[in-house]
């Protein structure tokens, strides 16, 4: 089994992860306060973010915190999303599940430059926002994504481009511009995998606060795992950190499977990544 870590993780390492997750909502979102907690809300459209522990650490967050978070992600029609690292914030796991969530505790991963394999990674393409087609590769990676995280791990399974296709939502002229000037401004890149008669059937991003890089939504189509797509989408958008100028890259895996990939493309396990959500309400 891929056990949670029992080396103690370089504190310094974890402050500069922590420090990353406070600064990369406050691009486009506005923070709210909850005793412990930071709320971040996005002004305008894109993927809604998460409350998490205060920075400072000033307050540890209790269950009352969570459940007034709660109270304002409904009111404001947001998931009841909540993230930390629990090395970090380690009595909290007991708290958020006190106060009804559900937590995925997530193997959370670093990269080694010096294990990065040095292998071609055929079919990767980094979105150019020059391009003519940028609307179009941005709908078809978000639309990747959505199929590929309905059916998670790393089975094989059926949908494929036409799932795909079908999960496809046209974006409006201020999405497109606000992802390209993200990209432009080095906040973010997205890679895809493309096949020939296929079209994208991977993709993934990279986000960028400071000198740290986070790997994310790495997604493939069912029908086309266990081809080494994901783990090439990685290996692409770790050079492309690198070259950036990044000093830290690190992800997420979903679960113990999925970090074994990881480990193939020179990532290994310091901490763990807590991701929390309502607990399901069971039947009668």
């Amino acid at each position: 089994m891929y056990s949670r870590a029992v080396t103690t993780p370089d504190p310094a390492l974890l402050h500069r992860l922590e420090t990353f997750y406070d600064a990369l909502p406050r691009f486009t979102a506005r923070a709210e306060d909850f005793g412990g907690l930071v709320l971040f809300v996005r002004e305008g459209a894109g993927w809604p973010f998460y409350a998490r522990p205060r920075l400072d650490g000033s307050a540890p967050p209790s269950a009352a915190d969570i459940m007034a978070a709660r109270e304002r992600q409904r009111e404001l029609g947001l998931p009841e999303a909540f993230e930390w690292v629990h090395e970090n914030t380690p009595d909290l796991l007991a708290v958020a599940r006190s106060a009804g969530l559900a937590v995925l505790e997530a193997p959370l991963m670093v990269l080694d430059p010096a294990a990065l394999p040095d292998v071609p990674a055929p079919g990767v393409r980094l979105l150019d926002p020059a391009a003519d087609t940028f609307a179009a590769d941005t709908e078809l990676s978000r639309a990747v994504a959505a199929v590929g995280f309905g059916t998670p791990g790393t089975g094989a399974g059926a949908a494929g481009p036409a799932e795909r296709d079908a999960a496809r939502v046209d974006l409006d002229a201020a999405a497109v511009d606000d992802e390209r000037a993200a990209i432009v401004a080095g906040r973010r890149f997205t890679a895809i995998v493309e096949l020939p008669d296929a079209g994208p059937v991977a993709s993934g991003i990279g986000m960028r606060a400071g000198d740290v890089v986070e790997i994310a939504g790495v997604a493939t189509l069912p029908a086309f795992r266990r081809r080494g797509l994901g783990a090439a989408l990685t290996l692409t958008l770790a050079r492309q950190a690198l070259a950036d100028g990044a000093r830290v890259v690190f992800l997420s895996a979903s679960s113990d499977d999925v970090a074994r990939v990881y480990l193939r493309v020179g990532f290994k396990r310091i901490a763990t990544a807590c991701i929390a959500e309502p607990a399901p309400v069971s039947a009668p």
